[in-house]
Formats: C-alpha cells, sequence, structure tokens
C-alpha cells in the first residue's frame, strides 16, 4: 500500500518517488497544501472504493498515517 500511495504523492506533487518516506510530512516535508491533501484522498477514494471520514481526514499528518488507514480498511 506504501507504494501505490508513494506513487499518487510523487506524480500529484511532482516529487521524486525516491524521497517519499513512510516518515515523510505530507505538508512539511513533501509540500502538500490542503488542496493538494484532499486531491489525494478524493483519489485515494475513488481508486479503493472508499470514504474516509472528515474526523480522519485531521488524523493524517504523515505517509504513513494514510497508508495504516488504509490497510485497516482493506482487512474491514
Amino acid at each position: 500500500m506504501f507504494e501505490e500511495v508513494k506513487k499518487i504523492l510523487a506524480k500529484q506533487l511532482r516529487r521524486d518517488p525516491e524521497t517519499i518516506t513512510p516518515e515523510s510530512d505530507i505538508k512539511k516535508d513533501l509540500g502538500a497544501d490542503s488542496l493538494d491533501i484532499l486531491q489525494l484522498l478524493m483519489r485515494v477514494e475513488d481508486d479503493y472504493g472508499i470514504v474516509i471520514p472528515d474526523q480522519e481526514l485531521a488524523g493524517f499528518r504523515t505517509v504513513a498515517d494514510v497508508v495504516t488507514f488504509l490497510d485497516k480498511q482493506k482487512t474491514v
């Protein structure tokens, strides 16, 4: 799942995928703004057929936060 999220982020933010790690802070390290994060999450929702509740959005700080949430959704 990390590789999938990394590819989406790299493309959306025009970043070298090799610079993105699970510990990367989406805003501070990758330079994403609120619109970038919203677009990322909309893409993830579309690709994986899930809905990300608003209260979960507030908790997404690092790439690992997004991956952990998606991994949990796959087991539900």
